[in-house]
């Protein structure tokens, strides 16, 4: 069962006035590569957190967000002795300046630091308990979103590699012919030379043998096909392997372009030409695997 590193899981809860929501996007990426946006309420908890989302989704290019919104009314405070302080300073001011303008100097005691202020909230256990188990949902909900995705994949590469494994029968009655035109070639070069050449016939069989073997393809065809068999195997293992199936899928390519180098025959090379292009299209898949 392979797993795909595209996904994404949203939570929402609300919990002692407040509404939490969380946001998980992964995409793909060689190592874990994680971003986070944390409310300031849940910072300290930012280790902890990083720790369980790379534990449970292991790998990829992923985007965490905890936002915070408060349902109940918040909380203001206004220190009303450090705002008399500051109006009798401005109005001593624009006295000593004597200012005849429009000023007004109530708006600007209110924007003047530590007049209004937020008081700061401790994270509660409850709402921390909460959120935990948030974090863990969210994250089987993008391993969810990454398996369906995975059957997907799954279903394109095994369909592919099924495809790889009929042109090799496809080659079959081309290799047999490719070796009758070239025993053919031989005699008709043969019968050509004049009468008066002089040639080794026990050398001149050693040599067209040696030809022979250096182009034949079975071995490859044979490698091919065990390679397509494990590559079948790998998807269906428990774990996903993703680095596993790229190391099987650049045997498999090693194999097809050793058979067209030595193919020596048009039929056989355009045969090639398609597998290459079938294995690019999954090269390319892999690249989203876990």
């Amino acid at each position: 069962m392979i797993k795909s590193m595209t996904g994404f899981g949203k939570s929402a809860l609300t919990i002692c006035g407040k509404s939490v929501v969380l946001e998980i996007r992964a995409l793909n990426s060689k190592q874990l590569d994680l971003t986070t946006r944390i409310a300031p309420l849940f910072r300290d908890k930012e280790n902890e957190i990083r720790a369980i989302i790379a534990k449970e989704l292991e790998r990829g290019k992923i985007d965490f967000s905890l936002y915070l919104e408060k349902t109940d009314n918040p909380t203001v405070a206004i220190d009303v002795n450090l705002a008399k302080a500051y109006y009798k300073s401005l109005v001593q001011l624009s006295d000593d300046l004597m200012n005849t303008g429009s000023s007004d100097i109530f708006i600007q005691v209110l924007k003047m630091p530590e007049v209004i202020t937020t008081p700061k909230e401790d994270l509660s256990e409850d709402i921390w308990n909460h959120t935990f188990k948030a974090i863990y949902e969210t994250c089987n909900k993008v391993n969810s979103f990454r398996l369906s995705e995975g059957e997907h994949l799954a279903a394109d590469f095994e369909k592919r590699i099924l495809l790889i494994q009929g042109m090799v029968e496809e080659v079959v009655p081309y290799e047999k012919n490719r070796i009758e035109l070239i025993r053919n070639n031989f005699i008709r070069q043969l019968a050509d030379l004049p009468a008066e050449a002089i040639y080794n016939s026990n050398r001149l069989e050693e040599e067209i043998i040696y030809y022979l073997e250096k182009i034949d393809i079975t071995e490859e065809k044979v490698r091919l096909n065990k390679h397509c068999t494990y590559f079948l195997e790998t998807l269906n293992d428990p774990e996903s392997n993703g680095k596993k199936l790229g190391f099987i899928i650049q045997e498999i390519g090693r194999e097809v372009n050793t058979m067209g180098s030595k193919a020596n025959d048009f039929n056989i090379q355009q045969i090639v030409v398609k597998m290459k292009d079938e294995i690019e299209k999954m090269k390319e898949q892999i690249a989203n695997i876990l």
